[in-house]
């Protein structure tokens, strides 16, 4: 075992602490802790292809290979071509060696031109990603070769494959949160879609910090979603845009939103007065089943006709919540809100914890994503409380600024920050359904900012 396999061992038992002891998002870091533990344990290969199994143990066997060569060298035995020594295994003769050394032709073999020879003729592992990115032909012997010498996929490289890297699992769970969302407090109040908008300048604001440390654009949009405190949209994000740096991105993100009773108020209570947080609100008004019908598929025509990269966002969060309000389709709603999204966030989890490799995240690029995800996070919450400030000038209505840090998408934990905030300045102020608002707006506003970021910065 490495010092980074221990060190992410050891993270993944620190977030298992912090869901079970904290409480702090114990349905997904709960699965995620395990997930890094799992991904971490030497040779097991939970977390890797089979081809890249196969991969490293040919790497192994020529390191042992090249010690008897550098051996032979310092002895005086000089021989012309390290290559033909490594295909012809002078080392002890025995049956487990030789499949060794086949191993290793097939796999440079498959690599072919794309093999690039490292320092001591050690194969890259740049040029095995270079081939099993870039070269459909060439990855297909590659994992030829793996199932000629009985490796197999690891279980939480399929979760990934499967279910992350081709979008899948954020969507579900999309509209399992679609299922358990009202639309109610926003129908009531329209005027809180921009408090939901406002919340996400955090997100283009990180953007340009993130390209200015040098990110690449899809990296820098994948960044920038954190702001959004919604973990499902940061996923589906990354996992589109920069799929290496989903495990630092997803635990930066879920970190933040379970986060969200610390963070919030210091800033809340920085940017409003006394005065303003003891404001209360009028009574919000009933809305129809009707309309409950009508705007989600509203929403999802308008926004899918100007944005289609949104569509299969918001068209997944707006069928759950179709399901919900349409009062035909219980059972399918219930399985939806119960079953389907807590299997899913089991996968989910587990697939996001098979990106916590010590290889792969243990990196200083991982410290810039904690570092910029907050700043993020902080200015959405700034930009949401400023926002109900101006509306509450221009508007003959009496607005809590509290509710507009609700403006972010982590529901409904950041309306319930709100609700607890207004209720230590004034006893009898319940900013709650007032807040729920602008929250259900944040994730319509989230959905959104994703589609603009995956129609400039995707392929």
């Amino acid at each position: 075992m490495t010092i980074g396999q221990a060190f992410m061992i050891a993270v993944g038992l620190l977030l298992l602490f912090l869901a079970i002891n904290k409480k702090f998002e114990p349905l997904l870091l709960v699965p995620i802790g395990f997930g890094a533990i799992l991904s971490n344990i030497p040779m097991a290969g939970l977390s890797e292809s089979a081809s890249f199994q196969a991969y490293n143990k040919a790497l192994t066997y020529e390191e042992l290979v090249l010690d008897d060569y550098l051996e032979d060298r310092l002895e005086g035995n000089e021989v012309a071509n390290i290559s033909r020594y490594i295909d012809l295994p002078l080392s002890v003769q025995n049956e487990n060696n030789f499949k060794s050394a086949e191993l290793s032709r097939n796999i440079r073999s498959a690599m072919g031109d794309s093999l690039a020879v490292c320092e001591n003729g050690l194969l890259c592992k740049e040029a095995y990603y270079e081939v099993k990115h870039n070269d459909v032909k060439k990855a297909f012997e590659l994992d030829e070769v793996a199932r000629q010498f009985s490796f197999a996929d690891g279980i939480l490289y399929l979760f990934y494959s499967i279910g992350l890297a081709s979008g899948v699992f954020p969507l579900l769970i999309f509209m399992g949160v679609g299922a358990m969302t009202d639309f109610g407090p926003l129908l009531a109040n329209p005027k809180t879609l921009l408090l939901g908008a406002a919340a996400q300048v955090g997100i283009f604001v990180t953007l340009l910090g993130a390209l200015a440390l040098g990110f690449t654009g899809g990296e820098a949009a994948a960044i920038a979603i954190i702001g959004g405190a919604d973990g499902p949209t940061a996923i589906y994000v990354t996992a589109k845009l920069a799929p290496d740096l989903l495990g630092a991105i997803a635990v930066a993100a879920y970190s933040y939103m379970a986060l969200v009773p610390l963070i919030q108020p210091p800033i809340m209570r920085f940017l409003t007065t006394e005065e303003e947080r003891k404001r209360s609100m009028t009574q919000l008004r009933h809305v129809s089943p009707t309309e409950k019908i009508i705007f989600p598929v509203l929403l999802l025509l308008l926004v899918g006709l100007v944005l289609p990269e949104a569509t299969p966002l918001l068209g997944m969060f707006c069928f759950g919540t179709l399901m919900r309000e349409c009062g035909v389709v219980d059972r399918l709603s219930q399985t939806t809100q119960n079953a389907m999204i807590n299997m899913v966030t089991i996968f989910l989890g587990l697939s996001v914890g098979s990106k916590l490799q010590a290889g792969q995240f243990l990196q200083i690029d991982t410290l810039k994503i904690l570092l910029l995800g907050v700043i993020a996070f902080a200015i959405g919450t700034a930009c949401g409380v400023l926002m109900a400030k101006l509306m509450h000038k221009f508007t003959k209505e009496n607005i809590n600024p509290l509710i507009g840090s609700a403006g972010v998408s982590a529901v409904p934990m950041a309306a319930r920050v709100s609700n607890k905030v207004g209720l230590e300045a004034n006893p009898h102020n319940f900013l709650l359904m007032h807040a729920m608002g602008p929250n259900v707006a944040g994730v319509i506003g989230s959905a959104v900012a994703a589609g603009v970021l995956l129609k400039y910065f995707g392929s």
